[in-house]
């Protein structure tokens, strides 16, 4: 197994690359964000582990930048944050697992492994709704060869409706999909999301996507010219 540590840390770094060959396995080594992630570009590797802060390039931008390539190596992601929110960055980056420091060393290991074993995940499908075009994995979305600069919250309930394209979905399922099934805000809150979707990918292009269909919910259709 080849294994890539990208950690500014050198003697963390260290203790790892001779742990790791201790266990038998292959082991290369970073120190900034943007030497990581050449080697993790150019070389095929098992799995990298990636700390967060890093000079030059943070793990959160290495790890979007490789899935934005198409490389889909197992991502283990080091840091010594420990909230919820900086759990959440790194997993919709694109992250596999997610360990914080300090760490047992066996249950890295162990972590380490059971990543190989899980293999490594296809590139999720783009979406395509006419000419808008939903890409899961960039969290990218484009209206023909316009990109278009969406919040995370607002690429989530057009990703819930991409996967839907077609079918009406009431706001209560947009909720409990896009925020979690325990939110007990107003439902209103997805108008406030949907208008400004309509203001991103519709209004400037003089398209009709999300339909509101009046007692029920939203429909995504491909976008038509306004009459």
């Amino acid at each position: 197994m080849r294994i890539l540590i990208v950690e500014d840390d050198r003697r963390l770094a260290e203790l790892l690359r001779r742990g790791f060959i201790g266990e038998g396995f292959a082991v290369d080594t970073a120190h900034t964000g943007r030497h990581g992630l050449e080697l993790a570009t150019e070389n095929d590797y098992d799995v990298v582990v990636l700390d967060v802060m890093l000079p030059e390039l943070n793990g959160y931008r290495v790890c979007a930048h490789l899935r934005e390539a198409g490389v889909w190596t197992p991502v283990l992601m080091l840091t010594a944050k420990d909230g919820e929110y900086d759990e959440a960055e790194g997993l919709d980056t694109g992250a596999d697992d997610y360990v914080t420091k300090p760490f047992s060393y066996v249950a890295l290991t162990a972590r380490l492994r059971a990543l190989v074993r899980r293999g490594r995940r296809e590139r999720p499908a783009v979406i395509r709704v006419g000419d808008l075009e939903i890409d899961p994995a960039a969290r990218r979305c484009r209206r023909g060869e316009t990109v278009v600069a969406l919040t995370t919250r607002e690429f989530s309930v057009l990703e819930y409706l991409a996967h839907r394209h077609g079918e009406v979905v009431a706001k209560h399922e947009v909720l409990e999909h896009v925020w979690d099934g325990t939110f007990d805000g107003d439902v209103n809150l997805v108008e406030v999301y949907v208008s400004a979707l309509r203001r991103k990918i519709d209004q400037p292009f003089g398209r009709r996507t999300i339909h509101t269909v009046r007692g029920a919910g939203y429909r995504l259709e491909p976008g038509h010219a306004h009459s």
